[in-house]
């Protein structure tokens, strides 16, 4: 990628992320008092993912599982996980609680496009053809994300957007944007 693909995407990604954050600001505002309302703890989940060059950033989210949902099951999120909340089951559905990961590439730790961020006790264990990954910011929504999210293995995932990032440009990463508001209305791939 070259360093005016660069600069244009940082311009694009600071003027969608404050114009989402505002247009969206309403609902957020529904979400936090309806969490409140639902379920104890804080509003937001804050958790470590992987990110640019591999080093770990807080990727911030609303918090749609019971408080402490970490230490009562698994890292992964199941089908019909008794963890999520009633309320964490619409913002889920509707992709809501992926709101905040704005305020992550407002902040630089993510873009809007790229991969998707992995746990650390998942990027820990890549050889060094997955490692590749890093040499890309992850993304709000991307390749893997539109195709299949969350029913693909993390060897698919990562497989398919090393691939897939190797090669972006503008026009792709703008039918992966459009794209996502398709997957997202028909739920799919979403857990």
């Amino acid at each position: 990628m070259d360093r005016r693909f660069s600069f244009i995407r940082r311009i694009i990604d600071i003027i969608v992320s404050v114009l989402v954050l505002i247009i969206s600001s309403p609902i957020l505002l529904i979400a936090l008092i309806a969490i409140k309302l639902d379920s104890k703890g804080p509003v937001f989940f804050v958790q470590e993912r992987s990110g640019y060059l591999g080093k770990n950033f807080k990727m911030i989210k609303l918090r749609g599982m019971v408080q402490n949902a970490e230490m009562i099951g698994p890292i992964f999120t199941a089908q019909n996980d008794n963890r999520i909340t009633p309320v964490g089951k619409i913002l889920r559905r509707t992709s809501i609680d992926e709101i905040p990961n704005f305020i992550n590439v407002l902040i630089g730790d993510m873009t809007l496009i790229g991969p998707r961020p992995e746990l650390p006790s998942i990027t820990k264990d890549y050889n060094e053809y997955q490692k590749q990954v890093f040499r890309f910011k992850p993304g709000v929504t991307g390749i893997s994300q539109i195709n299949g999210r969350q029913l693909l293995t993390p060897e698919q995932r990562v497989n398919m957007e090393i691939e897939y990032y190797s090669k972006e440009n503008f026009i792709s990463n703008l039918k992966i944007f459009l794209k996502t508001f398709q997957v997202v209305a028909n739920n799919s791939g979403n857990i």
